[in-house]
């Protein structure tokens, strides 16, 4: 039975698409099976599959889509088969996204450096308390050793959830790579290559410890 990991986010922008296929990867090159959930209109994740799966042609991750209210149905069949499910969501908290939450694992939530970001984050958190299921916070795109940075990392620490150690850095690579069906770790070795391995660490741990 596998592992479902939900990437929600209320705030457009966060890298939920990025963090969610850059997972995929980190686990695929770790040796697990993968599956791919997009219940986002805008199909981000999926296109980056097709894109994946038109340059590569020997695809072995698979994709399925869903609405909100399909998302138990899918979870269930797919972690039969797969050891990793995860699930893209759309930018928006309410009700509609409660069906993802209730079948995760982990909701891995993005949150950009800025306090905006942060103040989004309450609502996520919330529903995920109301389901029972565990959250871990990332920070993304994040400049570090700016001001802002540490007044974000200061807000999250003090948000009644779990905050990843690993921070994603604001780095060209991470949008250069997606556009190619491809995550960072497969562009080569760069600073992106510990931040992605050791996230991709922490949610393994978390969900199997």
């Amino acid at each position: 039975m596998g592992y479902v990991i939900t990437v929600a986010q209320q705030k457009g922008g966060s890298g939920k698409t990025t963090i969610a296929a850059n997972l995929a990867v980190a686990f695929e090159r770790a040796g697990h099976t993968v599956a791919l959930l997009d219940t986002d209109p805008q199909g981000s994740l999926g296109r980056w599959f097709m894109t994946r799966q038109a340059e590569r042609g020997d695809e072995t991750m698979s994709l399925s889509t869903a609405s909100a209210w399909g998302v138990s149905y899918e979870c269930g069949k797919l972690k039969d088969t797969h050891d990793f499910v995860l699930v893209d969501t759309p930018p928006k908290i309410d009700a509609d996204l409660r069906p993802a939450l209730r079948e995760s694992d982990l909701i891995v939530v993005p949150v950009a450096a800025s306090q905006v970001d942060v103040w989004a984050t309450e609502s996520v958190l919330d529903l995920a308390q109301r389901e029972d299921r565990p959250v871990m916070i990332v920070l993304n795109r994040a400049k570090t050793g700016t001001r802002v940075f540490d007044d974000v990392r200061s807000s999250v620490e003090e948000l009644d959830a779990q905050a990843a150690q690993t921070v994603l850095g604001n780095r060209v690579a991470y949008a250069e790579t997606l556009g190619l069906g491809k995550g960072v770790l497969e562009r080569g070795k760069g600073a992106w290559t510990a931040e992605i391995q050791g996230l991709a660490d922490e949610v393994v741990a978390a969900v199997s410890g």
